[in-house]
């Protein structure tokens, strides 16, 4: 089977496969009154939504982890400043403004 994804240029097909999925009761209560809402054309619709919804918190934790690891080995490395000098160099920048930030 083959869908429209809106986010391909020219509205690309894209393969698409058909799943049969189990929820508990609560689960497909909630996707029902979505779709009966009118909020949402299909139980799929909901679905698809909220995988790009953790597809995309995957992708900012992957960023966040990588950017913690970034700054342990500059911290290992010793490329780390004085917290007292940061916050005296952030507080005057806001005063004054960016441009008297140091970079």
């Amino acid at each position: 089977m083959l869908t429209a994804d809106p986010r391909l240029k020219g509205g690309a097909m894209r393969p698409a496969e058909k799943l049969s999925i189990t929820l508990p009761s609560e689960m497909a209560d909630f996707i029902r009154q979505k779709v009966d809402s009118g909020l949402y054309a299909s139980n799929s619709e909901i679905i698809r939504e909220a995988l790009r919804g953790m597809m995309e918190r995957e992708r900012r934790l992957e960023r966040l982890d990588t950017a913690i690891a970034r700054g342990l080995a500059d911290a290992e490395a010793g490329r780390v400043q004085d917290i007292d000098q940061m916050r005296t160099e952030l507080r005057d920048s806001f005063t004054n403004g960016p441009e008297h930030f140091p970079v």
